[in-house]
């Protein structure tokens, strides 16, 4: 089970308007890096080469609030690697791909643990939690 963690910087740019967590496009990006809770946009990560690697764009389910508390849900996504390996990596990071001020604002990531190295034909499913979602903001 790989570890939540939010990007500090997300939550103002939440409050400024940087995010439409509805209607952007939200998307992964790989490293065998540690991000640092304080990174802001794409930019600081360390990302690996996606040359064999599948499409990385996420699919919303929902994004709404019940009872004033808002949800994002992300269907699962499923990496394949072809024509080669992928990695390696231990984490997963989610940034938005829509705004250019900030450009690629990070949203999360998630720590798989150790690292991950895709065979060619290989898949990683990353299991976005339907029930919880994503992320809740009360």
């Amino acid at each position: 089970m790989a570890t939540y963690t939010k990007f500090q910087p997300f939550v103002e740019h939440l409050a400024e308007k940087v995010h439409n967590l509805g209607s952007d496009t939200l998307t992964v990006a790989l490293t065998n890096t540690a991000p640092s809770a304080a990174n802001s946009v794409l930019a600081d990560i360390t990302q690996i080469s996606y040359t064999n690697c599948s499409a990385r764009a996420l699919t919303i389910s929902s994004s709404a609030q019940t009872s004033g508390t808002y949800k994002l849900v992300i269907a699962d996504l499923v990496l394949t690697a072809s024509g080669g390996s992928v990695g390696p990596f231990r984490y997963v990071v989610v940034y938005n791909d829509t705004p250019t001020s900030p450009a690629d604002p990070l949203i999360c990531y998630f720590d798989y643990g150790s690292s991950i190295t895709l065979a060619a034909g290989e898949t990683l499913t990353i299991d976005f939690d339907g029930t919880n979602g994503l992320l809740q903001l009360a």
